[in-house]
């Protein structure tokens, strides 16, 4: 009981400090809290799910590990704590991006175990069934040696958004930002993995481009906008390269959407960051029409799939299907959100918020089908999706470190 007692004490006297006065405040505050239980409070870390190898299929082999800390989730959870007044838990999410990424950019990884470790060797346990038939288990992710450009954007705009809420960064912050640019600037036009880390052939992918562009882009805001020093004319020079080649090969103007890669016949739920990122204005026909296209072509019964693994010949090179992807969802409605469609951005949240289970959790994915959630639970980027969504619903801005 004493222990049960102090736990109850914690878990009150944290969610206490929430500073949120949007909507929606108890799923609010039960997504923060799980955000928070998901986190190592020694180094600040916050993993991507608590589970390994539960599946994507029911059957299927699309079963990964997910226990490990992604770099790519920063950006999108500094939001969250910054836009709820957790700013000591930002400061500390932020202070372990920096130690995760410090040394030599060319050897970035994507993710990271939650004490910094570096190896995380992919193991299939061949005498284990798995869940509900779904082989095999797996520990570790291999996807931990791709190559995924967009993650240089992501560690760049994430420090970024630490910066604009006033967080006091290390001394030598600007120097590692300054030598992953650098990386950047020579790598950009190179094809990738991209975010969904397919294990298929390396594309030129969008959403890599875009992010590519955004690292660039805060650059840019750090020299002109906070004093901090860098050649600014030549970063201005290759953002509008970016950007260009990116509206070129990028965009298919007879179907009206940007699409998953150079070339490609198909669609990917990230184009919906393009706004939410800078690249173009929501007002842009171009990212109204790639709203209309992934409304089109990847809301299976109302949510949304990442993208279709058969098009363009099966662009992850995995063999299997998989249930509609939470945090997409979410993407859709902060996008329709975005371009003036409150009314419907509203709904689609609302059916969201239906999917959580019994105590307010949610999985990564969705089996519209079975009516049950799939893959590995409780999913923080699911979670940091619905703070967001609210956030943007509510029209709430975020913390600063002064308010604080």
């Amino acid at each position: 009981m004493r222990l049960l007692r102090a736990t109850d004490r914690f878990w009150k006297t944290w969610v206490a400090k929430l500073h949120y006065e949007g909507g929606w405040q108890e799923e609010v505050r039960r997504s923060l809290i799980t955000l928070k239980a998901l986190t190592y409070r020694p180094t600040g870390g916050v993993v991507a799910a608590a589970t390994t190898s539960l599946p994507e299929e029911l059957g299927g082999s699309r079963n990964w590990d997910y226990r490990y800390c992604w770099l790519r989730d920063a950006t999108f959870t500094l939001q969250a704590l910054l836009g709820t007044g957790f700013v000591a838990e930002a400061a500390a999410w932020r202070e372990w991006l920096l130690r995760a990424v410090a040394g030599d950019p060319a050897d970035l990884q994507i993710m990271y175990a939650i004490d910094g470790t570096r190896r995380l060797t992919e193991l299939e346990l061949g005498w284990l069934e798995g869940y509900e038939g779904s082989a095999p288990v797996r520990i570790g992710n291999a996807a931990v040696g791709q190559l995924q450009l967009d993650v240089w954007g992501e560690v760049l705009d994430g420090l970024h958004v630490a910066r604009e809420a006033g967080l006091a960064a290390a001394e030598d912050a600007w120097d590692l930002q300054r030598a992953l640019l650098d990386y950047l600037e020579g790598h950009w036009q190179e094809p990738d993995n991209g975010l969904w880390e397919v294990r298929g052939q390396r594309r030129d992918f969008v959403h890599s481009k875009v992010m590519a562009w955004a690292g660039v882009d805060r650059a840019i805001q750090a020299v002109e906008r906070f004093g901090l020093g860098g050649p600014v004319g030549r970063w201005k020079s290759l953002r509008e390269q970016i950007h260009a080649e990116v509206c070129t090969h990028g965009y298919d103007p007879d179907r009206r959407t940007f699409t998953q890669f150079y070339g490609s016949r198909g669609l990917d739920a990230a184009l919906l960051l393009i706004p939410q990122v800078g690249f173009l204005p929501w007002h842009d026909s171009r990212v109204i029409g790639t709203v209309n296209a992934v409304q089109r072509d990847l809301v299976q019964d109302g949510f949304v799939l990442r993208y279709r693994p058969d098009a363009d010949g099966g662009v992850d090179g995995l063999p299997g299907t998989e249930g509609a992807f939470l945090a997409c969802s979410f993407w859709l409605v902060d996008a329709l959100n975005g371009i003036g469609r409150k009314a419907e951005a509203l709904a689609h949240f609302k059916e969201l918020l239906n999917l959580r289970n019994d105590v307010g959790l949610l999985s990564e994915e969705y089996d519209s089908r079975r009516r049950r959630q799939l893959g590995n639970t409780p999913q923080a980027f699911s979670h940091v999706g619905l703070v967001n969504s609210a956030r943007h619903l509510s029209g709430t801005r975020p913390a600063t470190a002064a308010h604080t």
